[in-house]
């Protein structure tokens, strides 16, 4: 069995203080990575330590090289902040994790304009602002492993999580389109879609999901999924209480349009492209090309 070696690679880890985040990071450390641990100070203890430098003081107890940051993601300086404090204490950016995010939730016609998008400016703006900083040193660099942390929640949605699924949607959609872009510069992006118990999502969650799904369970995906060795790009990983599962965007079979259409015959006609087998793309383009040319049901 192979092991993972990132001995000599430097790694950011926004939200990286808590929950997944902070999993994420000892794990990367416990690997050989240096890594920039990332989160806001909402709360610190009695000597004015916030969650990233309890997780840099564990990093440097197990032999591990690690520092803190502060900044908070949604503000538009964030991710070049992050990577140049990478560069500054290490002099290169290898591994770049899109981890920080919140979880709010409530009925989309009930949420305010400000609610919607304190949630978007958090988990898809201060994402695509990571990713880019990183992108930029990587792509000269001609290496580069860029996961972003989004959820099942952005594949299919759900009551009460329009604004979450709209801001997770996102980084998939803005995943996929990385990987398509890196991939010849060595920059490979991937999507991890993880079940964890955390202060986001301990609320409701059944005991025996709770002490299964911890995330100390997913950050080994991650740590594999960041090696120079993992040649994937582009996919979407569902992975919780040592379990993973690939997803995918996917399309049925092409019909012919009727010249009256209605209600009830775009119901059959749905139905009737859902009994092909479903078709794996691997971008808009291509997507385009096999819609016009495949032959209709």
């Amino acid at each position: 069995m192979s092991r993972p070696d990132l001995a000599g690679r430097v790694a950011i880890v926004s939200g990286g203080g808590k929950g997944l985040g902070r999993s994420f990071s000892l794990d990367l450390a416990a690997h050989g990575a240096k890594v920039v641990v990332n989160n806001r100070n909402r709360v610190v203890d009695d000597e004015g330590r916030g969650p990233a430098d309890h997780v840099v003081s564990e990093i440097r107890d197990a032999g591990g090289d690690a520092i803190a940051d502060y900044h908070d993601v949604a503000d538009p300086s964030s991710g070049a902040a992050l990577v140049q404090a990478a560069i500054g204490q290490w002099g290169r950016v290898d591994i770049c994790v899109v981890n920080a995010g919140i979880g709010t939730g409530g009925m989309f016609h009930k949420e305010t304009d400000e609610e919607f998008e304190a949630l978007l400016a958090i988990n898809l703006l201060g994402a695509a602002r990571l990713a880019r900083a990183a992108m930029i040193v990587m792509r000269p660099a001609g290496y580069g492993r860029i996961v972003l942390v989004a959820s099942t929640g952005g594949l299919y949605g759900d009551v009460g999580l329009s604004a979450y699924a709209a801001s997770k949607g996102g980084m998939i959609a803005l995943g996929r389109s990385l990987a398509a872009e890196g991939e010849r510069r060595g920059v490979l992006t991937n999507l991890l879609l993880p079940y964890a118990t955390t202060q986001m999502t301990e609320v409701g969650m059944a005991d025996e999901f709770a002490s299964a799904a911890t995330a100390e369970r997913v950050a080994p995906v991650l740590t594999a999924l960041v090696d120079q060795n993992c040649t994937l790009n582009g996919q979407l990983l569902v992975t919780g209480a040592g379990r993973l599962r690939s997803a995918s965007v996917v399309e049925w079979g092409s019909v012919l349009l009727p010249d009256d259409l209605g209600p009830h015959e775009l119901e059959e006609l749905v139905h009737q492209s859902k009994t092909a087998p479903p078709t794996e793309l691997n971008g808009a383009l291509e997507a385009f090309f096999n819609f016009m040319g495949e032959q209709p049901l």
